[in-house]
């Protein structure tokens, strides 16, 4: 009887420390195997690959490709057309399948969107529609900044403007005139419009304006936006004080009042973010086109000094300028030279 009794403790014993050893091997066991399913992942999303494409090495081109590496953990290589010595891109691309092609610049998208199989993302591209063809397989960021928010920038640095002088040509950025006329009929404005179909009557439809308009918003528009038409612009606002809006800080520079544009770095981010998404499973087609979520406003000091109109003096010359939050967000002012740039976020709209 008592060596049964024995025997009965010595069991129970070896089965609680059985049971405790059991109950002590499985958290490492799921550790174990959640490591192994990271490990996986990861493999998995190195060999992720995307391949940049894009025409030349120039510096917006590079900025942006640097944002888009900043939120891409893929591995991205690139092949820049000018240095391909006549290779087939498009054959390499082929050949390569990268799971994402990243076209910057719009001759970089007029190349790869002949290939239907891969997914690709673009970006740096003003006016993607003219190329694309309702492509499933492609999407990205477009550098245009909605004329809405554009108008809303001019009217906070030129609070008393009564009407907005604008050409085109409806084949290129009628859709841009079109909204225009929207947005300046909910905010007040007159927008006289000219439609133009060759550079060579920019100037004389420009004259047309001058008693009729108190600034000039310089559409990107290739029709009209030729070396010798951009001369007499600057001429023409120089000569008849009639402000400038353009599209690029470069012409800022040469004499324009402001410029409302891209910031490149965002953009790639802007781009890495859809591309991670398309990484993730979801289709191109899923992933909807979107213009540039963040704008740069630049503004040439020296012609708001001498402007007739009214300038709104608290954006051109303080920093730190808090900008009716609820719209812009408070705006930070960088000064360059006789250039301020401010920056707004879609997202504060």
């Amino acid at each position: 009887m008592g060596n049964a009794k024995i025997s009965f403790k010595a069991d129970f014993r070896l089965n609680i420390k059985r049971k405790c050893e059991s109950r002590n091997t499985r958290p490492r066991v799921l550790f174990s195997i959640i490591f192994i399913i990271l490990l996986w992942a990861l493999s998995v999303e190195a060999r992720q690959e995307i391949v940049a494409v894009q025409s030349s090495r120039i510096a917006p081109y590079e900025e942006a490709l640097k944002g888009f590496k900043s939120v891409s953990n893929a591995v991205v290589s690139r092949l820049v057309i000018s240095e391909s010595g006549g290779a087939d891109v498009v054959k390499e691309l082929r050949a390569r399948r990268p799971d994402i092609i990243l076209a910057i610049g719009p001759d970089a998208l007029s190349l790869v969107k002949r290939i239907k199989d891969l997914p690709v993302v673009y970006l740096m591209v003003l006016n993607p529609h003219t190329i694309l063809s309702q492509e499933e397989n492609i999407t990205g960021v477009s550098m245009h900044i909605p004329i809405e928010r554009q108008l809303f920038s001019l009217i906070n640095v030129l609070p008393d403007i009564k009407t907005i002088g604008l050409l085109y040509d409806p084949d290129k950025t009628g859709h841009l005139a079109d909204k225009a006329r929207i947005a300046a009929a909910i905010n007040g404005v007159v927008l006289v419009a000219g439609q133009v179909h060759n550079s060579g009557v920019v100037p004389s439809a420009l004259m047309e304006m001058k008693e009729k308009i108190d600034v000039f918003w310089m559409l990107p528009d290739t029709t009209l936006i030729t070396p010798e038409t951009i001369e007499f612009m600057l001429l023409f606002s120089l000569e008849h004080n009639i402000p400038i809006l353009a599209f690029s800080e470069k012409y800022v520079e040469l004499g324009a009042l402001m410029s409302i544009g891209i910031d490149a770095f965002d953009m790639g981010a802007q781009a890495g973010e859809m591309a991670a998404a398309i990484l993730s499973g979801i289709k191109a087609h899923k992933v909807a086109q979107a213009d540039a979520r963040l704008a740069v406003v630049s503004i040439n000091q020296q012609i708001a000094r001498k402007a007739v109109i009214s300038v709104n003096q608290k954006i051109v010359h303080k920093l730190n300028v808090p900008i009716n939050e609820k719209i812009m967000g408070t705006t930070r002012i960088v000064k360059r030279g006789t250039i301020n740039e401010f920056k707004f976020h879609e997202g504060l709209q």
